[in-house]
């Protein structure tokens, strides 16, 4: 089934494109700063292909003066790195060159493929965010957009998000 629902997502996500997807990414980065904006240090996935966008809420995090950490992958974990020069990484995509943070973070911000109404997400599999998470005091927080709403059970390990924000508005969880 969450095979079926990552397909199916890939393909939505591949076909929202052009002023749909300018105008979400926007709406997307307005909640997301109006929100969360406050905050002092941010843990932030790097986006690629069609992922909700984080460059642009990246660049107003640094404008700010805030502390962004972005996502290294090494072996089966992902650390957090300050952002700065960056190269290739694990799938293709950019990660920051530095050392690994280990100090306390605010907010993270998390890829997902789908999400559930319970605050679950559906990411690419491997687990990387949700053993990143596991008993960590942030707030976590899902980009995507409104079709990207699924039903799905999650597992046991499934860690779950504080909040998701869409081009149709923001979904608390929980907290």
């Amino acid at each position: 089934m969450k095979d079926e629902i990552r397909y199916v997502q890939k393909i939505k996500r591949k076909y929202f494109e052009g002023v749909r997807r300018e105008f979400a990414d926007e709406v997307i980065y307005q909640n997301f700063m109006t929100v969360y904006g406050a905050y002092k240090s941010f843990f932030i996935y790097n986006s690629f292909g069609t992922e909700a966008d984080t460059k642009r809420i990246i660049a107003g995090c640094l404008e700010a003066g805030k502390d962004v950490y972005l996502p290294k992958v090494e072996g089966e974990n992902i650390f957090p790195v300050p952002y700065g020069e960056m190269k290739k990484g694990a799938f293709g995509v950019e990660e920051p060159c530095g050392q690994a943070y280990k100090g306390n973070i605010d907010v993270a911000v998390i890829p997902l493929l789908a999400v559930n109404d319970r605050g679950f997400r559906l990411g690419y599999g491997k687990g990387y965010y949700d053993r990143f998470l596991k008993g960590r005091n942030i707030i976590k927080v899902g980009l995507g957009y409104g079709f990207q709403l699924a039903d799905f059970k999650e597992d046991g390990w499934d860690e779950p998000l504080d909040s998701f924000l869409t081009e149709k508005g923001i979904y608390y969880f929980g907290k």
